[in-house]
């Protein structure tokens, strides 16, 4: 069992690799600036390959809960809001 941390751990080779990003890691001919920019598109690629993308149906009804619940939010504050206008009207007038 291996005891070191997520952030210690070595790269996982077993993943597999797309075409372009051994062509982008070795076409560096310059110096340090575009290496560290080839290793960086490189692991970028990498962790977007980890990514479980959602559904068609998954998306559609996430994002449709999420507007629910922001224009719930928004008619509450506006309640709330509306509220304590009339109320300070009230006292002081």
């Amino acid at each position: 069992m291996d005891q070191r941390s997520p952030s210690t751990q070595a790269p996982d080779d077993s993943l597999p690799q797309a075409e372009g990003v051994a062509a982008v890691a070795t076409a560096s001919d310059g110096d340090g600036a575009e290496a560290a920019d080839d290793g960086f598109v490189a692991s970028t690629l990498a962790e977007l390959r980890k990514v479980v993308w959602p559904s068609r149906q998954q998306l559609f009804s996430e994002s449709v809960a999420v507007i629910l619940m922001v224009t719930l939010s928004a008619f509450a504050i506006a309640a709330v809001s509306r509220f304590y206008g009339w109320a300070s009207s009230q006292i002081f007038r």
